[in-house]
């Protein structure tokens, strides 16, 4: 059996849980409301404040369902409760983020900018530190949309192995290479 499908899903206070006829689950919370369509052989249990995931068999097809939809519903009621928070920092000389609103302005050493119009469901916002590389902070409740947005402005500009230079996650080792060595006499 599936070790992540089969953890249950606790369900904090002030979050509610519903699974429609046609396997939709909601989940509506502090924060906001998040929904998922599921496969239709796997079911949704709820008892005692928690949430239990089930399938039909062990097939092999059933037992990836399993984990992943118990992994997307947990995501989705710690979204709803706590909410994702995403922060990239860009590394270069004369990198630049601005916004205005949920306009993202970006300078990456490119001849023209890069203006990234994000998702009403994402919040930005940029700082620019005297010393300190600009950082761009998003925030959102669904990490599925976060995720993606996060890598697609990282695939403006992805870090290159020999100065680091790029758009780079907060807290992500890159893995560098050694330059050109000097001609051997």
């Amino acid at each position: 059996m599936s070790r992540v499908g089969k953890a249950p899903i606790a369900i904090p206070g002030g979050v509610t849980v519903t699974v429609s006829a046609e396997n939709v689950v909601t989940v509506k919370g502090p924060k906001g409301e998040l929904s998922q369509k599921l496969d239709g052989d796997i079911t949704v249990s709820q008892e005692d404040g928690k949430l239990q995931v089930n399938r039909p068999s062990d097939q092999k097809r059933h037992k990836a369902l399993h984990g992943l939809y118990r992994a997307l519903i947990n995501n989705m009621v710690k979204g709803v409760t706590e909410g994702y928070k995403l922060e990239q920092e860009l590394v270069g000389v004369g990198y630049r983020a601005t916004n205005t609103g949920n306009t993202l302005d970006l300078v990456l050493g490119y001849s023209h900018h890069y203006v990234f119009e994000l998702p009403k469901e994402i919040k930005v916002a940029t700082t620019a530190e005297k010393g300190k590389n600009p950082t761009i902070i998003l925030e959102s409740i669904d990490k599925q949309l976060l995720g993606q947005v996060a890598a697609k402005i990282r695939s403006l500009r992805a870090p290159e192995p020999y100065k680091g230079k790029g758009i780079k996650f907060v807290g992500e080792t890159l893995r560098r290479k050694a330059g050109k060595s000097a001609a051997k006499k």
